[in-house]
């Protein structure tokens, strides 16, 4: 029957007419491409007529089998089986209209990739403020432009009607792209604000212009030539024209805030725009000198003006963030540091920097949960699209063991921050924990592609061939992919031997080249501390089994970490290093009482997140220790819950750390067993 089947098909040209047609569509795109944009046609032209040339081909097919080519000319088959083919190929066209119908409809279309918005799920009142274009002529000037790009941004954001994407999504665009249609898809926008600003001497001039990006067409633009003591009145103008353009609706209180100066004084102002300069640079970087220099500029314009309570919020938010990412603030200063986000609310109780200050001391500074979501979610309603406030919340959530809710706030803040690097790695990070492995390498690919130094989501891509295939070989290609430069040696929030070491030279520590994850964590430790070397050092030589040679170096790094511990007895990371210090001194009891200590000082209930590296490493230090059936019951708990960066089947196979127990039934029970995959609540 297929060999009658092929001979018909064979006799009615049907293959003859299907290359014919490739051949001759495919010289007709060709031209097509090449002739299209020498006439100026649209890029959506070229499209439909691919999509014409390819609609056509099953046409052809379907009326070569159904139509006899004679010497009369076309004709149907007269015999029954020609009438059966029309209604067969009919059949066929109806339902590849069909599925070309229901293909369009949103609900059947794949969703877009995280930073990509459909066309048609762009709203009209929404906008992007790019970078503006310094012109001045003494270049130290270009924070002044930052400053007056963000500053209207700021204002937009407060605007309820008006979606507003955030600085972090748009400052590495131009300040006059080329391209505006993929900007606009990029970002998800109908509209940018281009913008240029030159300063001399106590003037300035700046312009801007409102596009609409889709059309790259101008809706609006305008000049300003003022004085730079009423640099806020243009700041002002401008937020309440392009609101004007878009046909926002603007309520009484976002009014008020688009006619607000956050001070009287132009110098203070100066002084304020130089430290978030250096702010953004700071968190950047996370070098201390660096944040050290934002805080005194912030400080001069708070004593220019004592009641700027936009610097005195930012001020706040500058050391929290020194606190959390660099080096803790002591009790004293974590007061003080609380006292001035008070006065700023005092100030300004409308001011949402300001609430978002007071929750990120509460977060940071206490783990005060509830309120410090209290605090970020005032902001939000203060400004609607403080794209900061809405990730801080998922970031609470997150410590809170709510991952529904944690992964919908984020997710909602990337529409918002569609370019923003930090905020891809942590959705990343999110995923991998819940064991969600191809969304979490996606996230951080993405994040990749926004920025290739962005160490969590190497991090993401890393765990998801270690801890989600178990594959070295994969993570050892991954490795290859990320920058040379990029060691993945921190020195805080990785609470276990991994984090202690670093990505690259723990993958070399699991393929037993021990010499070389020296060699690498060696390279990549310019910016840890002192306690933190010695004890990723000694950590190295005890899974290696030769903690002998490293005993003089690991008693130095007790001593040390010891003294700091005096200071301040609950630092988690100190704790950490000293529990595998301890290890290679074979102080095992004192390992696992340091080791113990950590999880008490913060609990699986207080904090979801590190809570699960505390256990990790606490049944790490057991297994080393000869406590097996402990090991393995924090295991099985860790395997019950959203701990995927830390304990999976995958990964329990391939880590020496848990060679100690590898050969034991019960381990052996724990690698047959099922884990958790997803959030849990």
């Amino acid at each position: 029957m297929n060999g009658n089947f092929f001979a018909e098909l064979k006799r009615r040209k049907v293959f003859k007419v299907g290359a014919a047609y490739l051949v001759v569509g495919w010289l007709a795109v060709q031209a097509a491409s090449i002739g299209f944009p020498a006439f100026d046609a649209p890029p959506w032209a070229l499209r439909i007529f691919i999509l014409v040339a390819l609609l056509g081909f099953p046409i052809a097919v379907v009326m070569a089998w159904v139509f006899d080519l004679t010497a009369e000319g076309v004709k149907l088959d007269a015999e029954t089986s020609g009438s059966k083919r029309l209604f067969a190929a009919a059949t066929f066209l109806i339902v590849l209209a069909l599925g070309w119908y229901f293909y369009g409809q949103p609900s059947f279309r794949k969703a877009p990739l995280p930073g990509e918005t459909p066309a048609l799920a762009i709203p009209a009142k929404s906008i992007a403020v790019l970078p503006f274009e310094s012109l001045s002529v003494d270049k130290s000037n270009a924070y002044f432009a930052d400053g007056i790009q963000d500053e209207i941004l700021t204002k937009l954001a407060s605007i309820a009607d008006l979606k507003v994407i955030s600085r972090t999504s748009t400052e590495k665009y131009k300040s006059k792209p080329e391209d505006l249609k993929t900007v606009s898809q990029q970002l998800g926008v109908a509209n940018v604000l281009e913008g240029s600003v030159q300063r001399a001497a106590d003037k300035v001039r700046v312009n801007v212009q409102l596009i609409d990006a889709r059309a790259d067409s101008h809706l609006w633009a305008k000049s300003y030539d003022r004085d730079v003591k009423d640099i806020f009145a243009v700041e002002s103008e401008i937020s309440q024209e392009v609101a004007d353009a878009l046909q926002a609706k603007l309520s009484h209180n976002e009014t008020n805030t688009l006619s607000t100066a956050p001070t009287s004084d132009a110098d203070a102002y100066d002084f304020f725009l130089k430290g978030e300069f250096e702010e953004r640079e700071a968190e950047s970087s996370t070098k201390p000198e660096v944040f050290d220099q934002a805080v005194n500029w912030y400080r001069q314009a708070i004593a220019r003006d004592p009641h700027f309570a936009l610097a005195i919020a930012r001020l706040a938010n500058s050391r929290m963030q020194r606190h959390w990412f660099v080096e803790r603030l002591s009790e004293s200063d974590l007061e003080q540091v609380a006292a001035s986000a008070e006065q700023a609310l005092a100030f300004a109780p409308n001011l949402a920097e300001a609430h978002v200050a007071r929750g990120i001391v509460d977060y940071f500074g206490h783990r005060a949960y509830e309120q410090a979501l209290a605090e970020f979610r005032r902001a939000l309603e203060l400004q609607p699209n403080n794209v900061n406030a809405l990730q801080y919340i998922g970031f609470v959530h997150r410590r809170q063991g709510r991952w529904k809710a944690c992964l919908s706030e984020l997710l909602k803040a990337q529409e918002q921050s569609p370019r923003d690097a930090t905020l891809a790695a942590n959705i990343a990070r999110t995923y991998c924990h819940l064991r969600m492995w191809n969304e979490g390498e996606r996230q951080g690919t993405l994040s990749l592609s926004l920025n290739p130094h962005t160490v969590d989501a190497m991090y993401a891509v890393l765990l998801s061939y270690l801890n989600g295939k178990g594959d070295l070989n994969g993570a050892r290609q991954a490795l290859e992919t990320f920058p040379a430069d990029a060691h993945m040696v921190q020195d805080t929030g990785h609470a276990m031997a991994e984090g202690l070491i670093g990505g690259r030279g723990y993958v070399s520590v699991m393929e037993k080249k021990f010499g070389a994850a020296l060699e690498l964590f060696e390279k990549g430790r310019s910016n840890l501390g002192e306690g933190a070397r010695l004890s990723a050092r000694a950590t190295i030589h005890v899974l290696a089994g030769d903690a002998a040679a490293a005993s003089s170096e690991s008693e130095e790094a007790r001593t040390f970490i010891e003294k700091r511990l005096k200071e301040r007895p609950n630092d988690l990371d100190d704790l950490i290093q000293l529990s595998w210090i301890n290890l290679a001194l074979n102080r095992q009891n004192e390992a696992v009482v340091v080791a113990q200590k950590a999880t008490e000082v913060l609990p699986l209930d207080k904090d979801a997140l590190v809570g699960t590296y505390l256990l990790f490493n606490l049944a790490a230090i057991q297994a080393q220790t000869g406590h097996p059936a402990e090991a393995i019951d924090l295991l099985r708990r860790l395997l019950s819950i959203p701990a995927g960066q830390v304990a999976t089947i995958a990964r329990l196979k391939i880590d020496p750390v848990w060679n100690p127990i590898r050969t034991d039934p019960r381990f052996q029970a724990l690698l047959a067993g099922p884990e958790l995959i997803g959030p849990d609540k």
